[in-house]
């Protein structure tokens, strides 16, 4: 059910996954969404798990399937987002039979969402000031080649 004052995940809801992303991250997200607490409501997600290694894959399906059989949640909430197009994911070959396809919102729509849940408060966020934009978002990627200075 989608509407416009529901919030974003926060950031322990959400993986987003690389080559480099560790069995460990995986394992505690799988975790968090089939535990006891899971009950809050909560939506976790993987986010790119197409992009796992092999071994790391392997792994997500290992603690996935052991812990939905051990665990008595019975409604828990766990979305892998995967590229469509990456045939060769060993992630998409080994949940295919819970694969969906999610109507998409419009573009619009997704901006408009978006820009209602980034804002920044009027008064507040004086870093988010050095990004001369129209309007302010409290969040943006910095990324560096150089360790500590992408923060």
């Amino acid at each position: 059910r989608h509407t416009e004052t529901e919030p974003l995940p926060t950031y322990d809801e959400v993986l987003v996954c690389t080559p480099d992303t560790t069995e460990e991250e995986v394992e505690l997200i799988v975790r968090r969404a089939l535990s006891s607490d899971s009950q809050n409501q909560k939506i976790y997600c993987l986010l790119g798990a197409d992009r796992l290694v092999y071994k790391v894959s392997k792994q997500l399906e290992s603690h996935f399937f052991r812990l939905v059989h051990s665990s008595s949640i019975p409604n828990y909430r766990f979305i892998i987002f995967c590229n469509a197009k990456a045939h060769n994911s060993y992630v998409i070959t080994a949940f295919d039979t819970y694969k969906v396809t999610i109507p998409c919102c419009s573009k619009t729509e997704i901006q408009a969402y978006l820009s209602t849940h980034l804002k920044v408060p009027c008064g507040t966020a004086p870093v988010a000031q050095a990004f001369e934009e129209p309007y302010q978002q409290n969040v943006k990627f910095i990324f560096s080649n150089q360790a500590g200075m992408g923060r």
